[in-house]
């Protein structure tokens, strides 16, 4: 069997009907996680008992199950608990949602505790506050050491986006799946939607790269 390069050139217009819906849900889901993760990543380091309990149990969850299932629960288990349907959109940003908050809470954790304490005194003997010393002093030096972190969990969850044919979101692979219902051309189809990932997944590389070298990244 040959690679037929003419009926893969000619998938792609119907491949990048998936392409914003993609984006779509990884990045709404990537922002709201990237507010769990804070709030979280931030229990986890509290000198409060049940606050780093309860984040604890919140990561250990969404880290040790895949993101599959945890879509399928939304999706399917969830509109049996609230009485009604759930959009296979908005399943799919929820499901982004909780697993990269998860693992962006530890990104978290780690990036504030990697900031020396030496810091946090020197601000608190300026005369600021403990909220004020944190936000102003100590929070953008983490956010700078967490953002190569971040960037490889925003690749991981443009990926996860794959899995969400299997609720109908109309996303590349889903966008594919459909194109090969009509053609029968699944290597050469499979094949760009592979390509296309590359491309959103490298240019992100790409952008992450420049900030590496205009010197925001890891200062």
């Amino acid at each position: 069997m040959q690679f037929d390069w003419h009926a893969a050139i000619a998938s792609i217009p119907a491949l990048l009907t998936g392409v914003p819906w993609t984006l779509l849900i990884s990045f709404s889901g990537l922002a709201i996680g990237f507010v769990i993760g804070i709030v979280f990543g931030l229990s986890r380091i509290s000198p409060a008992a049940p606050l780093r309990w309860l984040a604890t149990t919140y990561i250990e969850i969404f880290r040790g199950t895949p993101v599959l299932v945890q879509v399928l629960f939304i999706f399917y288990g969830l509109p049996q608990v609230i009485g009604g349907p759930i959009n296979a959109v908005v399943a799919g940003v929820a499901a982004i949602a909780v697993n990269a908050g998860a693992y962006i809470a530890e990104i978290v954790r780690g990036g504030v505790v990697s900031v020396d304490a030496g810091q946090n005194e020197a601000g608190l003997s300026l005369g600021l506050g403990r909220a004020q010393t944190f936000w102003t002093i100590i929070w953008p030096q983490a956010l700078r050491r967490m953002i190569p972190a971040l960037g490889n969990q925003a690749i991981i969850s443009i990926k996860d986006t794959s899995l969400f044919s299997v609720i109908g979101v109309g996303e590349l692979v889903r966008q594919g799946q459909i194109y090969i219902a009509t053609t029968f051309d699944a290597m050469e189809v499979y094949f760009m939607v592979a390509v296309l990932y590359l491309v959103i997944t490298l240019s992100l590389s790409a952008a992450l790269r420049l900030l590496e070298r205009r010197g925001v990244v890891g200062a």
